[in-house]
């Protein structure tokens, strides 16, 4: 499941991008939504990587609350990338899935939760047996106070991963730059493959955040 380059490239080594974006699917596979949007007015987006794409995805699309979900590119440096170039290494950017979410049904707080829990951040450039900058655990965010509850969530859990025997959070917290949606069959992957690949698996630890909605 891709590269096994641990290191983010050095600027002589990007990949070259395209300009044109990848052809996407116009609605979600699962709800009808359409994934580019337009979106209903008062929805807020998040942005995760937490491992192999597919099984994320997964976990914020059976979650009460969101609008859409979508997978993609982020973090890096090559503008609309393929997914065999970010898997060589050589784009900087995470395996992502992008959330668009109703801040009066759920919080970005529970979003964070659902995030801590569904993976093991502590892992660097790998989760479980997939290995590669593309798999590291990242949270890009889309406005000062979700940068503030980010930290204060990867604060909290840290916490609780110590008194676990877990080391250090490995995760990077940066506010969000370009997300490049990934092609068409990687949308919504489990539902249309329902006995796919899915590398996704947590701590067991429980992140200590609130559920209240905004």
């Amino acid at each position: 499941m891709g590269s096994r380059m641990t290191s983010l490239p050095r600027p002589d080594q990007i990949a070259p991008g395209s300009a044109t974006p990848m052809p996407i699917p116009e609605r979600h596979f699962i709800n009808g939504a359409a994934l580019a949007g337009p979106y209903p007015a008062g929805s807020e987006e998040a942005i995760f990587a937490l491992g192999c794409f597919w099984g994320a995805e997964r976990k914020f699309w059976e979650t009460p609350g969101l609008l859409v979900t979508a997978v993609g590119y982020a973090g890096g440096t090559t503008p609309n990338p393929t997914y065999t170039a970010v898997c060589s290494g050589l784009t900087g950017h995470t395996e992502a899935v992008r959330v668009i979410f109703d801040p009066t049904k759920i919080s970005y707080e529970a979003l964070l939760k659902l995030f801590w829990e569904s993976h093991d951040p502590t892992q660097g450039m790998r989760q479980g047996a997939d290995v590669g900058t593309q798999y590291r655990s990242a949270i890009y965010t889309t406005s000062p106070e979700q940068m503030q509850a980010a930290l204060a969530s990867k604060a909290a859990y840290q916490q609780r991963l110590t008194e676990a025997g877990y080391g250090a959070i490995t995760t990077e917290i940066a506010p969000a730059q370009a997300f490049y949606f990934a092609e068409d069959y990687h949308q919504q992957y489990l539902a249309k493959n329902p006995n796919g690949y899915c590398g996704i698996g947590g701590t067991g630890v429980v992140c200590p955040i609130g559920f209240a909605v905004a």
